[in-house]
Protein backbone atom coordinates (compact mmCIF):
# COMPACT_ATOMS: atom_id res chain seq x y z
CA UNK A 1 0.00 0.00 0.00
CA UNK A 2 1.78 3.29 -0.76
CA UNK A 3 1.70 5.92 1.70
CA UNK A 4 -1.37 8.20 1.98
CA UNK A 5 -1.54 11.78 3.84
CA UNK A 6 -4.72 13.39 3.49
CA UNK A 7 -5.08 16.26 5.54
CA UNK A 8 -8.08 19.44 6.27
CA UNK A 9 -7.91 22.03 8.37
CA UNK A 10 -9.93 24.90 8.90
CA UNK A 11 -10.02 27.84 11.85
CA UNK A 12 -14.02 28.04 12.76
CA UNK A 13 -15.48 31.15 14.48
CA UNK A 14 -16.11 29.38 17.76
CA UNK A 15 -14.74 30.76 20.70
CA UNK A 16 -12.50 28.32 22.35
CA UNK A 17 -11.66 26.23 19.48
CA UNK A 18 -7.71 27.48 17.56
CA UNK A 19 -8.05 24.95 14.99
CA UNK A 20 -9.69 22.02 13.56
CA UNK A 21 -7.90 18.83 11.61
CA UNK A 22 -8.89 16.03 10.28
CA UNK A 23 -6.33 13.63 8.78
CA UNK A 24 -5.37 9.65 7.17
CA UNK A 25 -2.33 8.30 7.54
CA UNK A 26 -1.11 5.08 7.12
CA UNK A 27 2.52 5.57 7.73
CA UNK A 28 3.51 9.03 8.93
CA UNK A 29 4.97 9.16 12.24
CA UNK A 30 4.87 12.35 14.26
CA UNK A 31 8.53 13.31 16.10
CA UNK A 32 8.63 14.76 19.52
CA UNK A 33 6.67 18.32 19.61
CA UNK A 34 4.22 20.17 21.90
CA UNK A 35 1.43 22.05 21.30
CA UNK A 36 0.64 25.46 22.87
CA UNK A 37 -3.42 24.22 22.84
CA UNK A 38 -4.93 21.80 24.37
CA UNK A 39 -5.08 18.71 21.50
CA UNK A 40 -8.85 16.96 21.89
CA UNK A 41 -8.41 13.43 19.43
CA UNK A 42 -10.77 11.02 18.44
CA UNK A 43 -9.53 7.90 16.12
CA UNK A 44 -12.21 6.72 13.86
CA UNK A 45 -10.15 3.89 11.72
CA UNK A 46 -7.22 2.18 13.45
CA UNK A 47 -5.27 3.30 16.19
CA UNK A 48 -2.15 5.37 17.12
CA UNK A 49 0.35 4.91 19.64
CA UNK A 50 2.37 8.13 21.39
CA UNK A 51 4.10 8.54 23.60
CA UNK A 52 3.17 11.62 26.53
CA UNK A 53 5.33 12.86 29.48
CA UNK A 54 8.03 9.53 28.55
CA UNK A 55 4.93 6.63 28.93
CA UNK A 56 3.74 4.97 26.10
CA UNK A 57 -0.08 5.30 25.16
CA UNK A 58 -2.57 4.32 22.03
CA UNK A 59 -6.36 5.25 21.28
CA UNK A 60 -8.37 2.51 20.16
CA UNK A 61 -11.45 3.91 18.84
CA UNK A 62 -13.84 3.49 21.74
CA UNK A 63 -11.66 6.37 23.81
CA UNK A 64 -11.05 10.25 23.80
CA UNK A 65 -7.58 11.04 24.10
CA UNK A 66 -6.95 14.83 25.28
CA UNK A 67 -3.20 15.75 25.38
CA UNK A 68 -2.28 18.97 27.45
CA UNK A 69 -0.47 22.24 25.65
CA UNK A 70 3.20 22.40 26.03
CA UNK A 71 3.73 18.41 27.16
CA UNK A 72 5.99 17.01 24.56
CA UNK A 73 4.15 14.09 22.62
CA UNK A 74 4.85 11.98 19.61
CA UNK A 75 2.47 9.37 17.27
CA UNK A 76 2.71 6.41 14.53
CA UNK A 77 0.05 4.36 13.15
CA UNK A 78 -0.52 1.44 15.49
CA UNK A 79 -2.36 -0.45 12.69
CA UNK A 80 -1.16 -1.99 9.14
CA UNK A 81 -3.85 0.73 7.65
CA UNK A 82 -2.62 3.66 9.63
CA UNK A 83 -5.19 5.35 10.80
CA UNK A 84 -7.57 8.43 10.59
CA UNK A 85 -8.47 11.03 13.21
CA UNK A 86 -10.39 14.38 14.03
CA UNK A 87 -8.87 16.53 16.46
CA UNK A 88 -9.89 19.83 18.10
CA UNK A 89 -7.73 22.35 19.63
CA UNK A 90 -8.93 24.39 22.33
CA UNK A 91 -6.96 27.22 23.99
CA UNK A 92 -7.13 27.57 27.77
CA UNK A 93 -10.62 29.34 27.80
CA UNK A 94 -12.27 26.10 27.60
CA UNK A 95 -9.61 23.88 30.09
CA UNK A 96 -7.44 25.70 32.31
CA UNK A 97 -3.88 24.62 33.43
CA UNK A 98 -4.88 22.98 36.82
CA UNK A 99 -5.76 20.11 34.32
CA UNK A 100 -3.02 19.59 32.84
CA UNK A 101 -1.02 17.48 35.83
CA UNK A 102 -4.44 15.13 35.48
CA UNK A 103 -4.47 15.06 31.78
CA UNK A 104 -1.21 13.74 32.08
CA UNK A 105 -1.45 11.06 33.99
CA UNK A 106 -4.82 10.08 31.81
CA UNK A 107 -4.95 11.63 28.71
CA UNK A 108 -6.62 8.46 27.06
CA UNK A 109 -11.05 8.57 28.52
CA UNK A 110 -13.04 5.40 27.81
CA UNK A 111 -16.15 7.43 27.84
CA UNK A 112 -18.77 6.95 25.35
CA UNK A 113 -21.06 10.64 26.20
CA UNK A 114 -17.95 11.78 25.44
CA UNK A 115 -17.05 10.14 22.57
CA UNK A 116 -20.42 10.76 21.26
CA UNK A 117 -20.16 14.75 21.87
CA UNK A 118 -16.83 14.71 20.43
CA UNK A 119 -18.11 13.66 17.14
CA UNK A 120 -21.01 15.51 16.94
CA UNK A 121 -18.93 18.70 17.94
CA UNK A 122 -17.26 17.42 14.96
CA UNK A 123 -20.07 17.61 12.49
CA UNK A 124 -21.45 20.80 13.58
CA UNK A 125 -17.82 22.51 12.89
CA UNK A 126 -18.15 21.14 9.35
CA UNK A 127 -21.09 23.41 8.43
CA UNK A 128 -20.32 27.32 8.59
CA UNK A 129 -23.25 29.06 10.08
CA UNK A 130 -23.97 26.45 12.72
CA UNK A 131 -21.84 27.91 15.57
CA UNK A 132 -24.05 28.49 18.03
CA UNK A 133 -24.30 24.46 17.90
CA UNK A 134 -20.91 23.88 17.51
CA UNK A 135 -19.98 26.63 20.59
CA UNK A 136 -22.96 24.57 22.60
CA UNK A 137 -21.85 20.80 22.27
CA UNK A 138 -18.24 22.22 23.50
CA UNK A 139 -19.38 24.12 26.45
CA UNK A 140 -20.83 20.45 27.72
CA UNK A 141 -17.92 18.93 26.02
CA UNK A 142 -15.77 21.19 28.35
CA UNK A 143 -18.03 20.55 31.62
CA UNK A 144 -17.34 16.35 31.00
CA UNK A 145 -13.41 16.89 30.60
CA UNK A 146 -13.38 18.60 33.89
CA UNK A 147 -15.62 16.03 35.55
CA UNK A 148 -13.27 13.18 34.10
CA UNK A 149 -10.00 14.84 35.51
CA UNK A 150 -11.40 16.77 38.73
CA UNK A 151 -14.44 14.78 39.18
CA UNK A 152 -14.95 16.74 42.67
CA UNK A 153 -15.61 20.60 40.30
CA UNK A 154 -18.21 19.55 38.30
CA UNK A 155 -21.40 18.23 40.99
CA UNK A 156 -23.67 16.54 38.20
CA UNK A 157 -26.87 17.72 39.53
CA UNK A 158 -29.25 19.37 36.61
CA UNK A 159 -30.60 22.78 37.69
CA UNK A 160 -33.99 24.36 36.08
CA UNK A 161 -34.02 27.84 35.70
CA UNK A 162 -37.26 28.57 33.98
CA UNK A 163 -36.30 32.67 34.18
CA UNK A 164 -33.29 32.27 32.75
CA UNK A 165 -34.10 30.09 29.79
CA UNK A 166 -37.07 32.59 29.20
CA UNK A 167 -34.47 35.87 29.03
CA UNK A 168 -32.20 33.58 26.14
CA UNK A 169 -35.32 32.84 24.38
CA UNK A 170 -35.95 36.07 24.17
CA UNK A 171 -33.15 37.05 23.14
CA UNK A 172 -33.11 34.55 20.38
CA UNK A 173 -36.00 35.90 19.16
CA UNK A 174 -34.79 39.07 19.25
CA UNK A 175 -32.08 38.46 16.73
CA UNK A 176 -33.22 35.61 14.56
CA UNK A 177 -31.58 36.99 11.55
CA UNK A 178 -28.53 38.33 13.18
CA UNK A 179 -28.05 35.62 15.80
CA UNK A 180 -25.91 35.62 19.04
CA UNK A 181 -23.33 33.47 19.76
CA UNK A 182 -23.39 31.59 23.11
CA UNK A 183 -20.57 33.27 24.58
CA UNK A 184 -22.52 36.62 24.34
CA UNK A 185 -25.67 35.53 25.26
CA UNK A 186 -24.16 34.16 28.41
CA UNK A 187 -22.73 37.41 29.25
CA UNK A 188 -26.09 39.60 28.43
CA UNK A 189 -28.00 37.54 30.86
CA UNK A 190 -25.42 36.92 33.04
CA UNK A 191 -24.75 33.15 33.20
CA UNK A 192 -22.33 30.14 32.67
CA UNK A 193 -22.34 29.00 29.10
CA UNK A 194 -23.21 24.82 30.01
CA UNK A 195 -25.78 25.98 32.75
CA UNK A 196 -27.52 28.47 29.82
CA UNK A 197 -27.82 26.07 27.54
CA UNK A 198 -29.15 23.17 30.01
CA UNK A 199 -31.69 25.30 31.63
CA UNK A 200 -33.30 26.62 27.95
CA UNK A 201 -33.24 22.57 26.89
CA UNK A 202 -35.33 21.69 30.15
CA UNK A 203 -37.45 24.84 30.12
CA UNK A 204 -37.98 24.04 26.55
CA UNK A 205 -37.40 20.33 25.29
CA UNK A 206 -34.98 21.81 22.66
CA UNK A 207 -31.59 23.27 22.66
CA UNK A 208 -30.90 27.00 21.66
CA UNK A 209 -29.79 26.43 18.47
CA UNK A 210 -32.66 23.81 17.53
CA UNK A 211 -34.65 26.92 18.49
CA UNK A 212 -33.11 29.42 16.32
CA UNK A 213 -32.80 27.29 13.57
CA UNK A 214 -36.66 26.43 13.89
CA UNK A 215 -37.62 30.06 13.74
CA UNK A 216 -35.27 30.91 10.67
CA UNK A 217 -36.82 28.23 8.77
CA UNK A 218 -40.32 29.32 9.47
CA UNK A 219 -39.57 32.78 8.36
CA UNK A 220 -38.49 31.02 5.33
CA UNK A 221 -41.22 28.95 4.72
CA UNK A 222 -43.54 32.26 4.37
CA UNK A 223 -40.77 34.33 1.80
CA UNK A 224 -40.97 31.30 -0.05
CA UNK A 225 -44.46 31.34 -0.39
CA UNK A 226 -44.34 34.98 -1.45
CA UNK A 227 -42.39 33.76 -4.34
CA UNK A 228 -38.94 35.28 -3.35
CA UNK A 229 -35.76 32.70 -4.63
CA UNK A 230 -33.89 30.53 -1.98
CA UNK A 231 -30.85 32.27 -2.12
CA UNK A 232 -32.39 35.68 -1.00
CA UNK A 233 -34.16 33.95 1.56
CA UNK A 234 -30.94 32.37 3.18
CA UNK A 235 -30.01 35.87 3.44
CA UNK A 236 -32.69 37.76 4.29
CA UNK A 237 -33.38 34.57 7.43
CA UNK A 238 -29.82 34.15 8.93
CA UNK A 239 -28.66 31.38 7.33
CA UNK A 240 -25.03 31.11 6.21
CA UNK A 241 -25.55 30.70 2.58
CA UNK A 242 -28.68 28.55 0.35
CA UNK A 243 -27.11 25.43 1.16
CA UNK A 244 -26.80 25.72 4.72
CA UNK A 245 -30.75 26.92 3.79
CA UNK A 246 -31.18 23.97 2.47
CA UNK A 247 -29.77 21.07 4.70
CA UNK A 248 -31.57 22.79 7.72
CA UNK A 249 -34.88 23.25 5.75
CA UNK A 250 -34.79 19.63 4.07
CA UNK A 251 -34.77 18.43 7.83
CA UNK A 252 -37.92 20.26 9.38
CA UNK A 253 -39.59 20.13 6.39
CA UNK A 254 -38.73 17.09 4.39
CA UNK A 255 -38.21 18.76 0.87
CA UNK A 256 -35.76 21.51 -0.58
CA UNK A 257 -37.10 25.34 -0.38
CA UNK A 258 -37.18 25.02 -4.31
CA UNK A 259 -39.53 22.14 -3.97
CA UNK A 260 -41.22 23.57 -1.21
CA UNK A 261 -41.71 27.01 -3.27
CA UNK A 262 -42.84 25.09 -6.70
CA UNK A 263 -45.77 23.32 -4.63
CA UNK A 264 -47.56 26.51 -3.94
Amino acid sequence: MAARQEVTAWRPRVPGVTEVFHAHFTEYAYPMHVHEAWTLLIVDDGAVRYDLDRHEHGTPHDTVTLLPPHVPHNGSPATPGGFRKRVVYLDTSLLGEDLVGPAVDTPDLRDPLLRLRVGQLHQSLDHPGDELEAASRLTFIGERLTAQLRPRLVPDVPRTDPALARRLRELLDERVVEGVSLEEAAALVHAHPAHLVRAFSTAYGIAPHQYLTSRRVDRARRLLLDGQRPGDVASATGFFDQSHLTRHFRKLVGVTPGRYAKSA
